[in-house]
C-alpha cells in the first residue's frame, strides 16, 4: 500500500465546535490536507496507532487522559509528528510543560490567526 502524499491533520478536542472551527479554517487554507478528529486523548492514541498524522492539534483539558499526556505518548513513538497544543489553559506551567514535551503552544480562542500560527509551525 502506498503512502498517501496529502498531509494528515488530527484535531483532538472535546469541544465539537472547536473541532469544526479548526477543520473549517484548515480546509479553507489547505484543501489538500486530510483531516481526522478525536474527542479525547484516548481516541487520539487509537487513531495514531492506525496512521500517525503529520500534524496534530491537541487540546489539554479533556475527559480521560490530558492532551499533554497524550502528546507525550505520541511523541515517544512518533518523534517526527508535529504537535501543537491548542488550549485555553494558558498558565505558564502549561506553556512550560508544552516546551518540555517538545510541542508548540497556541492559546485559544480558536481564530483564523491562531490556526494560521499552528499551520506555520506545522510547515516550518
Amino acid at each position: 500500500m502506498e503512502k498517501n502524499t496529502h498531509p494528515l491533520l488530527l484535531i483532538v478536542d472535546d469541544s465539537r465546535m472547536s473541532r469544526m472551527l479548526v477543520r473549517a479554517i484548515v480546509a479553507d487554507s489547505r484543501p489538500d490536507w486530510r483531516i481526522a478528529e478525536a474527542c479525547n486523548g484516548d481516541e487520539a492514541l487509537q487513531i495514531v496507532a492506525e496512521e500517525c498524522p503529520d500534524y496534530i492539534s491537541m487540546d489539554v483539558n479533556m475527559p480521560g487522559i490530558s492532551g499533554l499526556e497524550a502528546a507525550g505518548r505520541i511523541r515517544m513513538r512518533h518523534p517526527e509528528a508535529r504537535i501543537t497544543l491548542c488550549t485555553a489553559n494558558i498558565q505558564e506551567s502549561t506553556r512550560e510543560a508544552a516546551a518540555r514535551a517538545g510541542v508548540h503552544f497556541v492559546a485559544k480562542p480558536i481564530t483564523a490567526q491562531s490556526v494560521a500560527d499552528a499551520i506555520a509551525f506545522f510547515e516550518a
